[in-house]
């Protein structure tokens, strides 16, 4: 866990008060804060009978129990990593342990988006591994890769923790079209499949309809929403956590502009963000998670970097593993800015964002 600067109070960062508007009726208040629950995995979805249609549909299309949900999870996982499981599978049917079989592992892993520090690492231990256990079959050879990749990723799983603050603050960042709203939305629903109450701050005040996306997923979830027209972003998220002290709530999720590291002004904003947010509740942000598409390859870990430079990010959360991502950047991750990683998401349903797990991350990416 990151600890977060703290900085000295500043009268110019204190916004001026911001009179919020709740687009979403206001839940019941909630319990006093539960002690501290990790999420291993997500429950199944209670009854929905008082949601909207749409998520009624998808939930009926889950499987019943959790031993089949986890085999659709698995299966569409796979699907997901499929380009590069089939890269690197094949080079072990009938394959010779020798050169030319490392020699292919490098090219399938840097092709994978594992980078060279990551693959140089696997590649070392994996013939170290084989010399000293005496492998002699491409079966043996595949699964000490899978074993040592395990190794490498299990630093990254890392569950979120719920209930170490009333209300736990979270502020969510990213680059333009990674998807970060639609992450607050099937966070909201898995937070509160653990009885968590949950408020959204839009503070996406640049995007065109990202405060309307963001009140349609405050809609289904049953959830309010602070937002205005326009405005101060560090404003509205003050204001926001403000309003969630107010009412009780357990946490609070603060969306923020899509930016990239390289626009330094933005960058300085999303700091100020949350210098503005430390002032509204002791210790806040409490985690600071980026939203990384995983189609996005090498230049993830270049995300990942600049923004655990400015903001000291507690987690991640990769989307889109869904068919052309390669998954190979999640080592570049471990190897070089090894920031936990909360979440892995595969499509765009509710059930398609799941806690990342290493064994079945490396399972889906090898076969």
């Amino acid at each position: 866990m990151f600890s977060f600067f703290k900085r000295k109070k500043a009268e110019a960062d204190t916004p001026a008060p911001v009179e919020p508007v709740v687009d979403v009726p206001k839940p019941a208040p909630a319990p006093a804060a539960p002690a501290p629950i990790a999420i291993p995995e997500p429950a199944p979805a209670p009854a929905l009978s008082a949601e909207p249609a749409l998520i009624i549909e998808e939930t009926a299309e889950r499987p019943t129990s959790p031993a089949e949900q986890k085999k659709s999870w698995m299966a569409r996982l796979k699907a997901g990593l499929s380009k590069t499981s089939s890269n690197l599978s094949l080079l072990f049917v009938g394959a010779r342990i020798d050169e030319d079989l490392y020699e292919e592992l490098e090219s399938a892993l840097l092709m994978s988006d594992a980078g060279m520090d990551a693959t140089e690492h696997l590649l070392n231990n994996l013939r170290r591994k084989v010399k000293e256990e005496k492998l002699l079959d491409a079966a043996a050879v595949k699964a000490a890769l899978k074993e040592l990749m395990v190794e490498m990723l299990t630093p990254l799983q890392k569950p979120l923790e719920l209930g170490r603050h009333a209300p736990l603050v979270m502020m969510i960042a990213g680059v333009n079209g990674a998807g970060k709203t639609t992450t607050i939305g099937k966070l909201a629903k898995h937070m509160q499949r653990f009885d968590q109450s949950v408020l959204l701050a839009a503070g996406d005040t640049f995007r065109a309809a990202a405060r309307e996306q963001l009140m349609v997923w405050g809609q289904r979830n049953n959830v309010t929403v602070i937002s205005q027209q326009s405005g101060d972003p560090a404003a509205i998220a003050f204001d926001a956590v403000q309003s969630g002290k107010a009412r009780g709530v357990d946490v609070v999720m603060v969306d923020t502009a899509g930016r990239l590291p390289t626009q330094l002004h933005l960058m300085e904003e999303l700091k100020k963000i949350k210098r503005v947010i430390g002032k509204g509740a002791d210790g806040a942000p409490h985690e600071t998670l980026l939203v990384i598409d995983g189609n996005t390859g090498q230049n993830a870990l270049a995300q990942v970097k600049a923004f655990d430079d400015a903001l000291q990010l507690s987690g991640l959360v990769i989307t889109k593993l869904d068919g052309t991502a390669k998954g190979g950047v999640l080592a570049a991750i471990a190897r070089t800015r090894p920031v936990p990683v909360y979440f892995i998401g595969v499509g765009e349903k509710l059930d398609d964002l799941q806690p990342f797990n290493a064994e079945e991350f490396v399972e889906a990416l090898l076969g």
